[in-house]
């Protein structure tokens, strides 16, 4: 256990590792040693780098367990050092880009200012817009950011799934997935439970490049639809929905608006999924209370306690069932129903 001088210590400099995990994946460290070890120079070389300079970067790389460094300074990944790399299953290379990347790194800076105002949304102060405005003005970001949202995708599924393995979906044939990107968590779902058909519901510009799609890569075009649309107007009708850090986006009368479309379009008895980092009791350390910060600077939205989003169905016209978890506990599966 860490002294209270060196857990302060170790975060104050907590930015200089974020940093460091930055500037490796993004000059393409990572992808560069997936073939297997190699020296400063040879990479430098390969990526365009200064070789000096590199060796620097890659030594406080090693430093951080990301990479091993041996006594001829030939530099391999570790295994948390893989999950960086771009074609990893659970990469972790889109995350960092985003998280760390160059407009979240700036939008902290007014994390004082809005405590002490009262009013939240960073990313409006920095930029003048709010984030998904952002995103249709600025492309590289909108990449940065689908490519996080996939990123994610990979470690949130297998939760998503450990958390209702317990669940009876035989009752069921048809879940929405709302605001699911390009399907990537619903068409797991759909692979382990081959009764159900499902449809995604996504803005038209995310389903542009079919190509992308996981029904399709999957071969699942005839159990998976597409539908463009706007989640806060309308929703599909089906048994089921899911919304996968959705309404952490958004303030509760944004979120009841969501809920009530799907309450209106679900069929009697219809359920909805509502997987989220769910704030556990006060005395709890958990990532939700800090991710709860970030969406303060983000956007208008927030994490919430089992109790609130319960409050949120109330209000939308659903039943509070259940919260579903993994042995983590990392994620909730908040359970709400239709009368």
């Amino acid at each position: 256990m860490l002294d209270p001088q060196e857990t302060v210590l170790n975060l104050i400099f907590g930015r200089w590792r974020s940093q460091i995990l930055y500037a490796g994946v993004k000059l393409g460290i990572f992808d560069a040693l997936r073939n297997g070890p190699n020296n400063a120079r040879a990479i430098a070389n390969e990526l365009g780098l200064d070789p000096s300079l590199t060796y620097r970067l890659m030594r406080a790389l090693g430093s951080l367990d990301l990479l091993a460094e041996d006594t001829e300074h030939t530099f391999s990944l570790t295994e948390a050092g893989e999950r960086l790399r771009s074609d990893h299953p659970q990469t972790l290379r889109g995350v960092t880009l985003l998280e760390k990347g160059p407009e979240h790194y700036a939008i902290w800076k007014h994390l004082p200012g809005m405590i002490l105002n009262g009013k939240q949304n960073a990313f409006v102060r920095e930029f003048g817009r709010m984030a998904f405005d952002h995103a249709g003005h600025d492309p590289t970001y909108a990449q940065v950011f689908d490519g996080a949202m996939s990123s994610y995708s990979g470690t949130q599924a297998s939760w998503v799934l450990e958390a209702l393995q317990s669940y009876d979906f035989s009752k069921m044939t048809h879940i929405c997935d709302v605001g699911g990107g390009q399907g990537f968590v619903l068409c797991q779902l759909l692979d382990k439970y081959p009764h159900l058909k499902g449809t995604v519901l996504e803005r038209e510009e995310i389903l542009l490049d079919r190509s992308r799609l996981w029904a399709q890569q999957m071969g699942m075009d005839d159990r998976c639809e597409y539908v463009a649309g706007n989640m806060f107007e309308t929703a599909p009708s089906a048994d089921a929905y899911l919304m996968k850090l959705i309404l952490h986006d958004w303030n509760d009368d944004e979120c009841v608006q969501i809920l009530k479309n799907q309450y209106q379009a679900a069929k009697p008895g219809g359920r909805v999924f509502l997987v989220e980092h769910v704030i556990p009791d006060p005395g709890t350390p958990h990532f939700s209370k800090l991710f709860d910060i970030h969406m303060m600077c983000w956007g208008t939205g927030r994490e919430r306690t089992q109790e609130e989003y319960a409050t949120l169905l109330q209000k939308a016209g659903l039943k509070y069932v259940t919260t579903w978890y993994p042995a983590s506990q990392a994620m909730g599966v908040v359970e709400g129903a239709k009368a």
